[in-house]
């Protein structure tokens, strides 16, 4: 005697199930932390504060340092070079966000340091600077 349709329709059910089981079992046996050393799942950290496989005593400390100067140089803005973006976002507060062109960066203002009065969405010059929180747009213009 034939199957209902349901009872096919819970056959394929119960089938595909034990066939995602089964492939979940071998992915835990191939994945499996068993039986590794101890020194397998340390990790290290670098003087940059990313993660690495290399003890400290092994370390190039010296290289590293020299690689976060120079990222840290290059992240320091010169506070004549003009800037262009857009205004994203103003608060009713009197702050706001502009987004830069070239970088896609989002930088704080305060109204008090827009020469001119902007509005959303428009396209003004501006002047960086370095504060403990980050970039702060400074003489902004349209």
């Amino acid at each position: 005697m034939a199957d209902s349709f349901s009872k096919k329709e819970n056959n394929k059910k119960k089938t595909k199930r034990l066939q995602d089981k089964q492939l979940r079992r071998e992915d835990r046996k191939a994945n499996n932390n068993k039986g590794k050393s101890l020194e397998d799942m340390i990790v290290y950290v670098d003087v940059n504060g990313n993660f690495t496989s290399v003890p400290p005593h092994l370390q190039n400390k010296e290289e590293d340092l020299a690689k976060a100067m120079k990222k840290s140089k290059s992240q320091q803005v010169d506070s004549e070079t003009v800037f262009v973006g857009i205004v994203t976002h103003i608060s009713d507060k009197g702050y706001g966000f502009i987004t830069e062109e070239k970088t896609g960066e989002s930088v704080f203002f305060h109204m008090g340091q827009a020469i001119v009065e902007v509005k959303k969405h428009e396209k003004v010059s501006f002047k960086k600077e370095l504060t403990p929180k980050g970039f702060r747009a400074i003489d902004i213009k349209k």
